[in-house]
């Protein structure tokens, strides 16, 4: 057979193995059936590896046989080394020689489809078995699966929860046809908001106002919530939050609008808003009495600041009974005509008053003594404790006190000292004047009476009964008491001293 003799030319020829004839005649049989069977080894280039070349180039070739054994060459690992720095003697893992020099070289099985060390040590099954690198070492970088994103029971790459599904199954029972519909248009819509939304949103914004009195931060925090309609509604609001609050508040309010105007506002919107408080004055009137009157003057004061027109409050008898505004709104229209009458306007600018951090001390100081001698008159203890909280100057107050005493001597009637009296009585039990307020007015009386007693010879005799009177009421400090001073008087030799001046331990009253 043709096998057979190429067989054996390759076994003879070669001279690479030298095994019996004898021997190699009892397996013949066995080595060609396997050779027909499972193995055929084709030479590239139609060069042979072992003994004589044919012209056809197709040389069926056997494979090293050894023992009785067939020497395969390992499927997965190939060692190519070029011809000419090959060496013939190169053998494998387990001592065959390569067949042919400049041919390849068998590299060791794998051992379950894992190849062994350098050294021959075969890693172990299960350390393997854990291992996230592929199982294809033919093919790929040897990364792990699915670029770290895990295989079965694992999530995912980390972030990937937050990317949108490209896909989505409608058979699935969280699927949502309206929330998915690929051809809704979505556009931007801006919602209204109503008027008394928009009362909630500006009234921090106000408040605040009243702390800084940055008109300019006013105006920015309007624009960020401020919609066309809502325009006529600043004014009514400005004013109703101030009717809550006292004078310099109103005042503030006052120089708001008219920031307000021609930024913000204009005088159509500020004329609007002035009709609906006049509109609005029964409901206001249940919580401030004196909105009729308050709203004049802030109608009169927008008219002095040009922020609207002399017209709009100038309305004659027949102008008001045909706009049916009402007896409180044509009140608050009369009110503001009054104050414009005049020919200067100037007076205007302190229609609320100054505050009492701007006001002189001299302009409070008069305030006080005028709002003493109302009281002496009418002794009214309600109007007089007004008068005072309008002043806004609670740091203050001790002159009210210095005050009162210093008119007391100076009456020289105890009608006043006994409404002088209920007067700071009642100021200390209302807390309008604290303790400390009450104790540094009688203190500064106490050091001018040097002073006093030039213009009030009796003096001393009027301030000891006033404070005599005052403790028995019952609002006096002990310090108030220790500290009154009495004048001394020259002393006779018949009263047994001699003249001489008692010495300094006994009290001088004594």
């Amino acid at each position: 057979m043709e096998v057979e003799s190429n067989n054996k030319r390759a076994t003879n020829g070669g001279g690479r193995h030298s095994t019996p004839p004898a021997e190699s005649d009892s397996k013949e049989s066995s080595v060609e059936r396997e050779l027909n069977g499972e193995i055929q080894a084709v030479e590239l280039n139609g060069s042979g590896a072992g003994g004589g070349g044919h012209s056809n180039g197709h040389i069926k070739k056997p494979l090293p046989v050894e023992d009785g054994r067939i020497k395969r060459k390992a499927k997965r690992l190939i060692q190519r080394q070029n011809s000419g720095s090959g060496s013939p003697n190169q053998t494998n893992g387990n001592g065959a020689a390569a067949a042919g020099g400049g041919g390849a070289i068998a590299l060791p099985l794998a051992v379950n489809g894992i190849l062994p060390s350098p050294g021959g040590y075969v890693v172990p099954h299960r350390r393997w078995k854990n291992s996230r690198r592929s199982r294809n070492l033919n093919r790929g970088r040897g990364l792990p699966k699915k670029g770290g994103a895990g295989g079965k029971g694992v999530w995912g790459l980390p972030g990937s929860e937050a990317l949108a599904e490209v896909y989505e199954d409608e058979n699935d029972p969280n699927y949502d046809s309206e929330c998915n519909d690929r051809n809704v248009e979505l556009r931007e819509v801006i919602t209204e908001i109503t008027p008394e939304e928009f009362f909630k949103l500006a009234e921090p914004i106000v408040l605040e106002y009243y702390e800084h009195g940055d008109t300019h931060e006013v105006a920015l925090s309007f624009d960020e919530i401020l919609q066309g309609p809502l325009r006529e509604h600043i004014t009514s609001i400005l004013v109703e939050i101030a009717m809550d609050h006292k004078d310099s508040q109103r005042e503030m309010t006052s120089v708001l609008i008219s920031d307000l105007y021609g930024r913000v506002i204009t005088g159509k919107d500020i004329e609007k808003g002035f009709n609906m408080l006049l509109a609005n004055l029964p409901d206001l009137i249940l919580d401030t009495p004196e909105a009729p009157i308050m709203l004049g003057n802030f109608m009169a004061r927008a008219v002095a600041d040009d922020c609207i027109p002399p017209k709009f409050v100038d309305k004659s008898e027949e102008e008001l009974r045909h706009l049916e505004l009402g007896e409180h709104a044509e009140q608050a229209l009369r009110r503001a005509d009054s104050l414009l009458h005049k020919q200067v306007w100037a007076h205007l600018d302190n229609v609320w008053g100054m505050g009492g951090p701007l006001r002189p001390v001299k302009t409070i100081t008069k305030q006080m003594e005028l709002l003493l001698k109302e009281y002496i008159s009418s002794r009214d203890v309600a109007e007089a404790q007004r008068c005072l909280r309008a002043l806004e100057v609670p740091h203050y107050h001790h002159e009210l006190v210095y005050e009162a005493i210093v008119m007391t001597l100076e009456s020289l009637s105890q009608t006043t000292e006994e409404a002088m009296c209920e007067l700071l009585k009642q100021l200390d039990l209302t807390c309008l004047v604290l303790p400390a307020g009450m104790e540094q007015g009688f203190m500064r009386v106490f050091d001018d009476m040097a002073d006093i007693v030039l213009d009030v010879p009796l003096a001393y005799i009027i301030l000891d009964r006033f404070v005599e009177r005052c403790n028995r009421a019952g609002f006096l400090t002990d310090k108030i008491i220790n500290n009154v001073p009495s004048r001394g008087r020259k002393r006779f030799v018949s009263e047994g001293d001699g003249g001489h001046v008692k010495p300094a331990t006994l009290p001088i009253r004594d």
